[in-house]
């Protein structure tokens, strides 16, 4: 027994509408890759959903645009002339706008003016005014946030500076070894070396903490030649 007929009419449920479009579609696809074979012709197929996903088939050794300009020929239909036209249009619009805009390029630096009237000198001079108020407020604003830069800078470099030297007077206030002077006569030794002669210096290295003595640290000798 066979299928009963089905009406042709739109399938209101989005679900079994997407499944029939999804089946119906792999049959035409089929059905053109054959005739293609079979009788060697060519044909192209674009599909677009109802969700708008595309789809097509262009017979091999050919393309989409060829076949389109075929059937431009044998129906005499120009299926290019109003997109080309407006494509014109918006390039002769792009045009107008480019060369008004080099004019006017032209004269905020001062060529050109041989044509302008008094109105259009003001309106001129006062955009210039505006555009070199601009600048110099942007001027400004650099100049400004440089020397605020500039100011931190020097605040943290003194500022390192300054605990530098409390490092370092801390070490002074705080020393742990220092050196002794044994012998007062080492004061002509170091005369008699400066002039070529030799000598002997005996120092002693004795902590200065003195908390250290009783912790085993006693003087030591030492003797430069």
């Amino acid at each position: 027994m066979g299928r009963g007929k089905i009406e042709i009419k739109k399938i209101e449920n989005p679900t079994n509408r997407q499944v029939t479009y999804s089946k119906r579609r792999s049959g035409i696809m089929k059905k053109a890759k054959e005739l293609t074979v079979l009788c060697d012709a060519q044909v192209s197929l674009i599909m677009f959903s109802s969700t708008g996903k595309f789809s097509e088939y262009c017979s091999p050794g050919s393309d989409t645009k060829a076949i389109f300009d075929r059937y431009q020929q044998a129906t005499g239909i120009n299926l290019w002339s109003a997109q080309y036209e407006k494509m014109q249009n918006t390039l002769k619009h792009l045009k107008e706008i480019n060369h008004n805009l080099r004019k006017e390029i032209r004269q905020r630096t001062g060529e050109e003016l041989d044509g302008m009237d008094i109105e259009e000198l003001r309106g001129l001079e006062q955009n210039l005014d505006e555009a070199i108020k601009l600048v110099r407020h942007r001027k400004y604003h650099v100049i400004s946030t440089q020397t605020d830069t500039y100011k931190k800078k020097l605040k943290h470099s003194q500022e390192a500076h300054r605990s530098l030297l409390r490092d370092l007077d801390m070490k002074d206030e705080h020393p742990v070894y220092g050196f002794v002077d044994e012998d007062p006569s080492n004061y002509e030794g170091a005369l008699a070396l400066a002039n070529g002669g030799s000598h002997v210096y005996a120092f002693r290295v004795q902590p200065s903490q003195p908390n250290l003595h009783g912790m085993g640290y006693g003087p030591h000798d030492l003797r430069l030649a």
